[in-house]
């Protein structure tokens, strides 16, 4: 046994080898749900449990991203649920967001609270409205949103009817993503008998806020509480985004030079050890998704962005 308790020579952690991958497990079954990596769920744990606290700790959940990620992808374009016009204007927004945001940190913000705590009352507000728009108040005012939430509860009343061997009945098959048309101005697709839209300028400039602050791996929450669109065809998009966006970051940390001989380099075992449960468990929530309520999931996305929200702001004052 032993042997399976393991020092990690680049982080300092000493920690069961199947400890990482577990807790990556369960933390990515649910988040991938709503198009989000949970590496930022990971931090907690890295730095609190496993005593990890160097800059070295977000190129490590970049790695973490990498591996865990295209299993994920790969299940949402199976079933025809990856907005690809979506997907690009995100990675066009956040890739030079991410650029920023690592010069910001790591040579003008070596005390990063102010930043953390900007950070945080942006997510704080994006988080509560995500939570509020899971009220009846304010689903009121949401129709094609609200068309796929009766849709979503008329098939599960359907197959319940039918005595459905199925916990849920999901979405039909047939409800694929259908790009309507494609400009410099505005993006346009349809869901499910449903159309929606968004400007492009809009989108990326939101996308570059988010990659600066973020990194990109927050940016499906964004897209569903300020674009209004719909989280089953979201979740892909952004987690594509984030893949890429962390290849970008795993390269700035490990080739360009820190301040101070501060330790920024990825711990490349312990990362792909967690990217190895992320990998089951993003497959996982991808494949479940299709079973899970929008409200729910917009729920498990609002409570997530409000903890993380929480935890900058609290650092502030720490």
């Amino acid at each position: 046994m032993d042997a399976l308790y393991t020092l990690f020579p680049v982080s300092g952690v000493t920690t069961w080898v199947f400890l990482p991958p577990l807790v990556a497990l369960v933390v990515s079954t649910f988040t991938s749900m709503g198009g989000v990596s949970g590496a930022f769920l990971l931090l907690p744990f890295q730095m609190s449990f496993l005593g990890f606290t160097s800059p070295a700790v977000s190129s490590t959940n970049f790695v973490y991203n990498i591996v865990a990620i295209p299993s994920g992808v790969y299940q949402y374009f199976k079933e025809g649920r990856m907005a690809w016009p979506l997907t690009w204007v995100v990675i066009a927004g956040t890739l030079p967001g991410v650029f920023i945001g690592y010069y910001l940190r790591i040579f003008y913000l070596p005390d990063p609270r102010a930043f953390k705590l900007f950070a945080g009352c942006v997510l704080l507000y994006i988080g509560a409205r995500l939570l509020y728009e899971t009220s009846g108040r304010a689903q009121a005012s949401k129709t094609r949103l609200n068309d796929l939430d009766r849709k979503f509860a008329e098939r599960a009343r359907l197959m319940r009817d039918r005595r459905s061997s199925r916990a849920a009945a999901g979405l039909p098959p047939d409800a694929v993503v259908k790009t309507v048309s494609f400009t410099l101005s505005a993006i346009e697709y349809e869901f499910w008998g449903e159309r929606f839209r968004f400007s492009v300028p809009a989108m990326f400039a939101l996308a570059f806020v988010v990659g600066v602050i973020g990194g990109g791996a927050i940016i499906a929450p964004f897209c569903v509480a300020v674009f209004h669109l719909p989280v089953y065809t979201v979740a892909g998009a952004a987690l594509f985004g984030t893949f890429l966006t962390s290849i970008v970051g795993v390269i700035f940390y490990s080739v360009l030079p820190a301040a101070n001989g501060i330790l920024t380099a990825p711990d490349w075992a312990l990362g792909f050890l967690f990217g190895a449960g992320g990998f089951g468990g993003m497959y996982l929530g991808a494949r479940l998704q299709k079973y899970v309520p929008q409200k729910a999931i917009k729920l498990l996305l609002g409570a997530m962005i409000l903890s993380l929200a929480l935890r900058y702001i609290s650092r502030y004052f720490v």
